[in-house]
């Protein structure tokens, strides 16, 4: 159980960082690209140690939709901007 709180912490964590990093290297395309993607990689490992919380019954369903919607309105801000790195970049 700590291990795996441990993992949805720092994965949580990681995505933040990232997106400042990428916002540092807008005008290196391929850096910020690289940095949104990793932003992206942090995300999903959430959502799957939260699917692996749920399973193991350390959080309830609610409490999991909860948090899975929450992620969901990450990767919608987030995924249009990979799309379209090139358009943020200067």
């Amino acid at each position: 159980m700590y291990a795996l709180t441990d993992q949805v912490r720092r994965s949580s964590r990681a995505a933040g960082p990232n997106l400042a990093e990428a916002r540092a290297k807008r005008r290196y395309p391929a850096h910020f690209l690289s940095k949104l993607t990793d932003a992206d990689s942090r995300l999903q490992q959430k959502i799957h140690w939260l699917a692996s919380a749920q399973a193991c019954g350390y959080i309830d369903e609610d409490e999991s939709l909860q948090l899975h919607a929450q992620a969901a309105a990450a990767a919608r801000k987030l995924g249009p901007m990979i799309n379209q790195y090139e358009s943020l970049c200067f």
